[in-house]
C-alpha cells in the first residue's frame, strides 16, 4: 500500500512540488553524433545540449533535463529563439498526470483564465502519454506560433498559443520557478 501510495505521488512531479534537489550531471553519450541526429532538435539549426540536470525529490530519482539552445541564445529572452527542452524520465509517470501538474506550475509562473487552463490542460492529456524510464518528451519552442512536442523522436503536436509555450517553459526557466537551483543549473554558461 504504501509503495502505490508513494508511485502515486511521484506521478505529479514537474519542478518543485515537494522540496526537490537537481543535480547537473554530465551523461555520455555512445557516439558524439547521435544525440545531435534526434529529429526533435534536427530542425534546429545548430542547437547544442547545455549538461543534463538531474531532479531528485525525496531521494527518488525523475528524470534529466536540458536545453538545446542555438548559438547567441540568450535566456533573460528565450522565447525570442528556436530551442528544445528536453526531459528524459527516470522512472514511470502517468502522462494525465504530468499534465496536471504542468498547469499547477504554469500558475507559478503567471496568471491564465480557467477556460486556457481547460483548453491547455486537455491539449497536453492528448500529447504526453505514459512514460517508463528512459522515455523523453521534448518541447520545442517554436517563437511566436506555440510549442510543439516530440515524444522518443516522434512528433506527437503543436500547441499553437505563445502564452502557452511562455508559460510551459518558464516552469524551468522563469525566475518563478519553484525549483531555482535546477533553472540556473540549466542556465549555466549561457549568456542572461
Amino acid at each position: 500500500m504504501r509503495r502505490r501510495t508513494l508511485q502515486g505521488c511521484l506521478c505529479l512531479l514537474l519542478p518543485g512540488v515537494w522540496v526537490g534537489t537537481a543535480q547537473s550531471q554530465v551523461s555520455s553519450v555512445a557516439s558524439p553524433n547521435a544525440a545531435y541526429s534526434r529529429p526533435e532538435v534536427a530542425a534546429l539549426k545548430g542547437v547544442v545540449p547545455t549538461a543534463p540536470v538531474r531532479l531528485r525529490v525525496w531521494g527518488f530519482e525523475v528524470y534529466d533535463a536540458r536545453l538545446w539552445t542555438p548559438a547567441g541564445f540568450r535566456h533573460g529572452q528565450a522565447l525570442q529563439f528556436p530551442f528544445a527542452l528536453e526531459l528524459q524520465y527516470l522512472r514511470k509517470l502517468e502522462g494525465a498526470a504530468i499534465a496536471s501538474r504542468s498547469i499547477d506550475e504554469m500558475r507559478r509562473v503567471g496568471s491564465f483564465s480557467d477556460a486556457q487552463a481547460q483548453t491547455w490542460l486537455a491539449a497536453m492529456r492528448e500529447l504526453f502519454p505514459n512514460v517508463s524510464a528512459g522515455e523523453r518528451i521534448t518541447g520545442v519552442n517554436l517563437p511566436g506560433e506555440g510549442a510543439e512536442f516530440w515524444v522518443n523522436g516522434q512528433r506527437v503536436g503543436l500547441v499553437k498559443d505563445p502564452a502557452f509555450a511562455r508559460l510551459f517553459f518558464g516552469i524551468w526557466l522563469d525566475e518563478r520557478t519553484s525549483e531555482p537551483k535546477m533553472r540556473n543549473q540549466l542556465l549555466q554558461g549561457l549568456s542572461p
